[in-house]
């Protein structure tokens, strides 16, 4: 691979505002020091991906964005970006396509911003790459390149995010929601999506899979944010209360730390399926109206659900399909049982 830096590179990385977007990035992040080990990689981002960037290595610190999620705050990022002048940085590398995300770097100083062209921000990046989609289907592939030198091509495999789970802190969780080490095998699930309902597979299969788990004598937890609350309810409740809600009881830093005592996680397609991936679970993926072809897990140990029916991918939040034959197939015909022999 090319070096496309000094020895003295510092870098600040503009990243993403998503759970699976940041952990994508962590290729980015090998990448930069696979090329070139001393350098120094800074990422600023919302305040909440702070606990995912302290558990890569890659990562020497982690900035808190203060701008509220699609807030312009143009003076705001101009003021931030002048007291970040002091770090001298040699490069920006800015992950995201919108305007506001290069105001930061352009007000730091910073000598080299490097990104797509994004929100016709000619001046405010001055290492433009060009976006070539065809060429460049996955986010992970985009993210990469921007790390790459001009002209380089991306090598043939991507380095795969890791994430350094911190068991200790694991162990203090269990035990702050009053539960014991698990001593045998735990089947994580991860029944929410954020995007909306025409990613989340059915409840009910679930809560199939929970008690298929249970009933081979492992323990079964299942994580999810506030939002997801309703769902990992009612798949305990499916299952006369055999499992252990983690739904919204957990940080983002604990609901890691547990899913790494995880020994399989079944996960729709979001941002915890990427963090499974990187923590190398055995993960079953389920893709209903996103695509793998676009944001697969970068995992060797990742086995992908995915129909491809002729309406996949929509991309929509709910299916559009209002015929109750045809509503929601692309993850209803993938049954349970067709991924219980994966349980590993």
């Amino acid at each position: 691979m090319q070096n496309a830096h000094s020895a003295s590179e510092k870098i600040l990385v503009l990243g993403p505002a998503w759970v699976g977007d940041m952990v994508l990035a962590q290729s980015l992040f090998i990448t930069l020091k696979q090329q070139n080990p001393q350098c120094q990689i800074d990422v600023a981002a919302p305040a909440w991906t702070s606990p995912l960037l302290a558990r890569m290595p890659e990562v020497t610190n982690a900035i808190a964005l203060p701008f509220k999620h699609g807030e312009f705050a143009f003076w705001e990022r101009i003021r931030f970006g002048k007291r970040l002048r002091k770090e001298a940085y040699t490069q920006a590398i800015v992950l995201t396509n919108s305007l506001k995300s290069a105001i930061l770097p352009f007000a730091a100083n910073i000598p080299r911003r490097t990104s797509f062209l994004g929100e016709m921000r000619y001046g405010l990046i001055n290492d433009i790459r060009p976006l070539n989609r065809a060429k460049l289907p996955k986010t992970v592939d985009r993210f990469v390149t921007l790390g790459l030198a001009k002209n380089v091509d991306l090598p043939n495999k991507l380095p795969n995010p890791k994430l350094i789970a911190n068991h200790t802190n694991a162990l203090v969780t269990l035990t702050k929601i009053g539960h014991q080490k698990p001593s045998h095998k735990v089947l994580g699930l991860c029944p929410g999506a954020e995007y909306g309902e025409a990613k989340r597979w059915p409840i009910e299969y679930y809560a199939e899979a929970a008690k298929a788990a249970l009933a081979k004598g492992w323990e079964v937890w299942i994580f999810g944010s506030e939002k997801d609350m309703p769902y990992t309810k009612q798949i305990n409740q499916l299952t006369k209360n055999g499992c252990l809600d983690l739904g919204g009881k957990t940080k983002l830093g604990e609901a890691i730390d547990l899913m790494a005592l995880c020994d399989t996680v079944i996960s729709n397609d979001s941002g915890l399926m990427h963090v499974a991936a990187a923590l190398d679970k055995n993960l079953i993926a389920i893709f209903g109206s996103s695509t793998p072809h676009h944001t697969p897990p970068m995992s060797d140990k990742s086995h992908i659900q995915y129909l491809g029916l002729p309406c996949s991918p929509c991309f929509e939040r709910t299916c559009p399909l209002t015929n109750p034959v045809e509503h929601m197939q692309c993850l209803k015909k993938i049954t349970p049982e067709s991924v219980m022999h994966l349980f590993q």
